[in-house]
């Protein structure tokens, strides 16, 4: 079975609104494919349809399945590791990856793991998405803003995973709201980036991810 790390250069600038377009995608081409979030926080028990999760399970649907999708879910609108010790708990880097590689064990074309915050944000009290990342060996997904800025977070954001030996199977520039124009950011951004295919997301959620799902498809 095939899998991503949906990952991202910050935090809250669309990795659910793409994964959510791209499962869409691919199961309207038939394929099997699954989504896992291993930690979630600033979850709401009292509204969870609002969570990531919930679009994750809807997207997929089958809206059951919000507590395999993410087993670890906290109340506080922190970094995981914060949010999990207001509630007496501890992350640990390598629980993370085993909940995860269970996940992975499932017969599926393709798995989505969708990680928390962006590439350096941390997970644990000594870890980051990006040493989940290397301890599952899986190829990045990585999904920026088109804000002021996001070319400088991309650049670095590549740095940072093509240090650690990850491979980046795409890059997908998720519109920004009052920011500049999605195109003309995307253009910049692709002069200082050659290697790798860049993808628009409207922030529409009747986009449609079919260009985005071919190009994964061939690696498939």
């Amino acid at each position: 079975m095939s899998a991503l790390f949906v990952a991202g250069t910050g935090t809250d600038i669309g990795k659910t609104h793409v994964a959510c377009a791209l499962i869409r995608a691919l199961k309207n081409r038939d394929f099997a494919v699954d989504a896992f979030k291993p930690v979630v926080s600033g979850f709401d028990p009292a509204d969870p349809a609002s969570s990531d999760p919930a679009r994750l399970a809807a997207a997929l649907g089958d809206p059951a399945a919000l507590p395999r999708i993410s087993p670890r879910r906290y109340l506080a609108p922190l970094a995981p590791n914060l949010a999990a010790r207001l509630e007496g708990d501890v992350l640990r880097i390598e629980d993370l990856a085993a909940d995860c590689r269970a996940a992975l064990a499932g017969g599926h074309d393709l798995m989505l793991v969708e990680g928390a915050g962006g590439v350096m944000s941390p997970l644990t009290d000594e870890a980051t998405n990006l040493d989940l990342i290397a301890a599952l060996d899986l190829p990045v997904l990585l999904i920026a803003g088109s804000y002021l800025g996001t070319i400088s977070h991309v650049l670095t954001a590549l740095v940072a995973l093509r240090a650690r030996g990850v491979t980046v199977a795409a890059i997908v520039m998720s519109e920004s709201l009052d920011a500049p124009d999605l195109v003309q950011t995307a253009d910049a951004l692709a002069a200082f980036e050659r290697e790798t295919p860049i993808f628009l997301a409207p922030r529409d959620e009747a986009w449609d991810a079919s260009e985005l799902a071919d190009h994964l498809a061939k690696g498939l």
